[in-house]
């Protein structure tokens, strides 16, 4: 084996790992999207979890992304732990798709693939048939690579050595374990790693005992868990868990399967079966996972438990943090969506609620939650600093349109939220001039703030709840434009009944300044309000409506 067939395997290898990863790609964006939302509505049993963690992984082809979607659900408390630990069982399973494909051996149609699949990714005009081309183009990289390593796979089985490794390799079966969990390390698949062995058999001329192989498969599935561990070292816990029943499900197999197959004749079990090698190869991976799930998802709840003794539970480490979003943990676009949203609907309850304890507060003349307030505003500038670098940081891989789209009008909901928040801490020093001048609203100003406060929370209420929904009906929208309209009529009209008081010297000066500017607070809080609503519409994407 020269240095060519060097170049050829570690080509092949490339090709195959490329073909793998490009394929799910595509099969994720044309379906991607759509998973974390439908896991929401499958995940409310075990079996039912585990469907999906099967079907997800099958369509992007990689437990590990499967995982790692499952984590940032559970940290946007989507779906708890024990719901997830289904849904990572049924992914370990849905790896198992791969090797199967590859016993069937068409690489006869690679390059036909390869050829149809490029013209129709590169000439393709609409999204959907440049993902198909995609899928059919990574299709054949896989198998051409597969090619590639199988054929430079005998001339490696002509070197002595090798010979000499694989006569001896029957002796030294648990080696193949090792070399199985170093092997899916290096190449960060399992179903790659598979694909290797298989490469290995697919031609017959490398005698590589099958009880070697059974072991390396059952430390391919071990080595697998070293994606999600490393996604999850400066992780929230929940995400350490979730990685860790990962790893204790392909613990379990091979405590199973290693013995099996060094004290018993389980691989003339297989072999009995009359499948050829290449299938062999597939049954050992496919009977470790399904074996291990049928174990183990009765017990999903148990293994919950568990993950907590090994990641204890720790107190909230405060107020300013992100709660869903795990920073440290990027998952697929849809599962970055939900959590951006629900970092978006706890932004706007905590702006809301400083605008109705800043307003009572003065309406009081009150400051008994002024600290509270200053304390939230803290909160909010975090929160729409943190939600806008997590995006940027999302939005340099390739997002589908939808979920980018989403993101841009996030970026200006955040800072009108923050800005909302901002208009409360000005009521709040307003509030404090008032009681430190002794100063106070007459009854008839008093009456006038009341229902301007009352349409703002209402139109920030029915924009947050349309802009969380990612959609804003016509009719939302008309309600929406006559609240902001309702507002500006009634603040110009206390603002004209004011000066009128001025002049009739029925209050004084300083009290006029603080209700004029009070009512520019409050008409500028309608209108980022309003700004909200308007951009739940997805019509209104790539447009900034002026404010």
């Amino acid at each position: 084996m020269g240095f060519t067939e060097v170049l050829i395997l570690l080509g092949g290898l490339g090709a195959f790992l490329f073909g793998m990863k490009f394929m799910g790609n595509g099969l994720e964006s044309v379906a991607g999207t759509k998973l974390s939302f439908i896991m929401k509505k499958l995940t409310g049993n075990p079996v039912k979890g585990f469907f999906f963690g099967l079907f997800a992984t099958a369509i992007i082809q990689s437990s590990a992304a499967a995982t790692v979607m499952v984590m940032g659900l559970v940290n946007a408390g989507i779906v708890d732990l024990a719901q997830a630990a289904a849904v990572i069982i049924g992914a370990n399973v849905g790896t198992t798709v791969t090797s199967v494909l590859i016993a069937f051996n068409i690489s006869l149609i690679a390059p036909f693939c390869i050829f149809i699949g490029g013209v129709i990714h590169l000439y393709g005009k609409k999204k959907w048939l440049k993902s198909l081309g995609q899928i059919v183009l990574g299709f054949g990289f896989l198998f051409q690579g597969l090619k590639w390593m199988s054929g430079s796979m005998d001339k490696l089985g002509e070197l002595a050595w090798f010979k000499s490794f694989i006569g001896n390799a029957g002796a030294w079966p648990i080696l193949g374990f090792f070399i199985g969990i170093v092997l899916c390390a290096v190449t960060q698949s399992s179903s790659a790693s598979v694909g290797v062995f298989q490469a290995m058999v697919i031609e017959g001329t490398l005698n590589i005992p099958m009880k070697f192989v059974s072991c390396a498969v059952a430390g391919i599935n071990l080595g697998s868990a070293m994606p999600t561990f490393i996604s999850s070292f400066n992780a929230k816990n929940d995400a350490k868990r979730a990685a860790f029943i990962y790893f204790f499900y392909n613990l379990v197999g091979c405590v199973i399967f290693v013995p099996l197959t060094l004290f018993l004749p389980y691989e003339k079990w297989i072999a009995g079966t009359g499948a050829n090698l290449v299938f062999q190869v597939s049954l050992f991976h496919i009977i470790f996972k399904v074996t291990t799930a049928v174990i183990l998802l009765p017990l999903s709840k148990l293994i919950v438990k568990l993950s907590y003794v090994f990641i204890p539970k720790v107190d909230h480490e405060g107020e300013i943090r992100l709660e869903y979003i795990d920073a440290n943990l990027k998952g697929a676009p849809a599962t970055a969506m939900i959590q951006v949203q629900k970092e978006v609907e706890r932004l706007g309850n905590l702006a809301r609620d400083n605008l109705v304890l800043a307003v009572d507060g003065l309406r009081n003349k009150s400051l008994e939650n002024a600290d509270r307030i200053r304390e939230q505003e803290d909160v909010v500038d975090f929160l729409t600093n943190a939600i806008t670098e997590y995006m940027i940081s999302v939005n340099v891989n390739a997002l589908p349109q939808d979920v980018s789209n989403y993101f841009g009008r996030v970026f200006h909901v955040v800072t009108d939220l923050e800005r909302i928040s901002d208009h409360a801490i000005n009521i709040v020093e307003k509030t404090e001039k008032f009681i430190d001048q002794g100063l106070t609203f007459s009854e008839v100003a008093q009456n006038e703030i009341g229902p301007i406060v009352e349409h703002n929370l209402d139109l920030l209420d029915l924009s947050m709840k349309d802009f969380i929904a990612n959609k804003a009906t016509d009719h939302d929208l008309e309600v929406m434009n006559r609240h902001e309209q309702e507002i500006d009529i009634l603040t110009r009209e206390a603002q004209n009944n004011h000066i009128e008081r001025l002049r009739a010297k029925e209050c004084n000066t300083e009290t006029g300044i603080i209700f004029v500017q009070l009512m520019h607070d409050l008409e500028r809080v309608g209108d980022h309000s309003y700004n909200i609503g308007w951009l739940s519409n997805a019509e209104n994407d790539g447009k900034v409506r002026e404010v």
